[in-house]
């Protein structure tokens, strides 16, 4: 029988299928079926930073606006600052996640100011989370910032983060990076433990009747994993940094073609939002089938076996590929 066991960010798991960071870290029933069905970690829903700072500042308008209409008020209203008070909800479930759940538990912090990151790693770090996962998505919305000052304000970040914090971490990234292995070299050399690939971008839609914006969360599909094969295919040997699949993996097929490429570990969600925690058994069990099949022993076997190191192809994931393929081309009849 296949072994199933992986390591991830120096943590030793029982199988490589991940819960990905979704508002199923609100729902521990669900979360519990998922480890009962054989999850090996689960990764929490980002804290935003801007929703602290959102929160924080009503409370100050609050505050104050008390403090200007009632002269009492002075003798027993606290004085207004930005506290930490948005983040506590999170910490306890966090908390609550670690205490029920018998995986790991990695905490997911999506922030946009150095300080932010920090003292927010800090705090998610004493509640218990066995790793952090940084979301680095922060686009350049405006112009004035180029690609090498963005990535090198990330970069500072993620040093900072791993500066401050004993527990591993792991950075979360898009795929619009133009070089990605030069990127992920830094993230290395920045101290960080693990590099995910790719997050998933919710961006909104037009909505022609009403002439608005809309936001509708649409779930990944199997059609979205090559791009994170090839990703990842290039990044293995060439990185010290543990690789995670995240968006695309959907059936045990799926998940093979990760670790074949070079990944530790497969993140999913909208699996699991679309078929329920049974999702997580037909994945492993899929997975185990076809690495059986296939001659593997373990996971650890046949990690990396068609990455671009040891592919019998290698040209498959350069750009030689692409000439290929539309030389080959013909139109269906």
């Amino acid at each position: 029988m296949t072994d199933l066991n992986t390591h991830w960010l120096g943590l030793a798991l029982r199988s490589p299928v991940v819960i990905g960071a979704s508002p199923l870290s609100d729902d521990l029933d669900s979360l519990r079926a998922c480890v009962e069905a054989g999850a090996g970690a689960v990764v929490m829903h980002s804290l935003f930073e801007e929703q602290l700072i959102a929160e924080q500042m009503a409370a100050h308008r609050f505050i104050d606006s008390r403090i200007n209409s009632d002269a009492e008020a002075l003798s027993f209203f606290p004085e207004s600052q930005m506290t930490s008070a948005g983040s506590r909800a999170y910490l306890k479930r966090l908390e609550l996640l670690r205490a029920s759940l018998e995986v790991p538990v990695i905490a997911s912090l999506n922030g946009v100011s150095a300080g932010g990151w920090l003292d927010h790693a800090s705090e998610l770090e004493q509640a218990g989370a066995s790793a952090l996962e940084l979301n680095l998505y922060d686009p350049a919305a405006v112009g004035g910032e180029s690609a090498a000052q963005l990535e090198g304000r990330q970069l500072e970040v993620v040093a900072g983060v791993v500066e401050r914090v004993a527990i591993p971490v792991t950075v979360k990234l898009s795929p619009f990076y133009s070089a990605l292995p030069a990127l992920v070299a830094a993230i290395d050399d920045a101290g960080a433990a693990g590099v995910a690939v790719f997050n998933r971008f919710y961006q909104p839609d037009i909505d022609l009747d009403e002439l608005a914006l809309r936001r509708d969360i649409v779930l990944s599909t199997s059609a979205e994993l090559p791009q994170r094969l090839h990703a990842i295919a290039q990044l293995h040997g060439h990185t010290r940094l543990e690789l995670a699949a995240t968006g695309g993996v959907h059936s045990g097929d799926d998940a093979v073609k990760a670790i074949l490429c070079g990944a530790a570990v497969v993140q999913v969600v909208s699996a699991v939002l679309a078929r329920g925690p049974l999702a997580v058994a037909e994945i492993l069990d899929g997975l185990a089938t076809r690495l059986a099949a296939m001659g593997y022993l373990s996971v650890h076997q046949a990690r990396g076996a068609l990455s671009l190191l040891n592919a019998p192809d290698p040209h498959t994931w350069e750009r030689l590929n692409y000439a290929r393929l539309l030389q080959g081309w013909r139109p269906r009849n």
